[in-house]
């Protein structure tokens, strides 16, 4: 179930969400343009490595791991669901609120993935820790708001429209399935469900804090 757009539009320009976008795809295109071994160098050294933060060492890969991708595909999908689910956040928050909800996610879902294997010394990175907060923020803010999504039958796709908790819940349950079977092969890289499992509860829990705190509600914004 891939979304591909919403029926939310946003108020105003989500400056905070193009600059994000723009600066992954512009840290990308740098790395691809270096060799390879000074990609690999470029990787080891701004991203997040478990073992390494749970000793104090290199605490600025929580951050700077969060704008670096390892390929095209993973980067075409976290790019995609920023530009869906970021703008309606960015608008419901304000600027500056939201880029420190963005930071925040990001931050918890690196420390959830890090609390399942503190000793591993594979490189962490990517940023769907922090959209999967958006994620579950926008599952609050927009539950009944409709996503256009594709949906695998066969060997082809065809689309359909769903209420945002539909696509929302299905994608949280995927991660929590996936995250648990993962502990029953020894993990040597590929996907950080529970950095999405984190970053979505931080999400959740995020706004909900918020609403207490001057929450700047949107007309279309609809919280549980």
């Amino acid at each position: 179930m891939i979304p591909i757009r919403d029926h939310n539009p946003s108020g105003g320009v989500p400056v905070v969400t193009y600059f994000l976008l723009a600066s992954n795809i512009l840290i990308f295109i740098f790395m691809q343009s270096m060799s390879l071994s000074s990609q690999e160098e470029f990787i080891y050294t701004y991203s997040l490595i478990p073992n390494e933060i749970i000793n104090g060492i290199g605490l600025f890969t929580l951050v700077s791991s969060m704008f670096l991708h390892g390929s095209i595909g993973h980067i075409i999908g976290n790019m995609l669901f920023l530009n869906i689910f970021g703008d309606n956040l960015e608008s419901t928050l304000g600027h500056i609120k939201y880029l420190l909800f963005y930071l925040v996610a990001g931050l918890v879902a690196s420390f959830a993935q890090i609390m399942t294997d503190p000793s591993s010394q594979i490189p962490n990175l990517g940023a769907s820790g922090a959209i999967a907060g958006l994620m579950g923020g926008y599952l609050l803010l927009y539950p009944k708001h409709k996503i256009d999504i594709l949906l695998p039958i066969g060997l082809a796709y065809r689309t359909a429209t769903v209420p945002a908790y539909t696509m929302l819940f299905y994608w949280i349950i995927a991660q929590i399935f996936s995250g648990v079977g993962q502990f029953a092969i020894e993990s040597t890289g590929g996907v950080a469900y529970f950095a999405h499992i984190g970053g979505f509860l931080a999400g959740l829990i995020l706004i909900w804090l918020l609403r207490g705190v001057g929450l700047t509600r949107s007309s279309s914004a609809e919280i549980f």
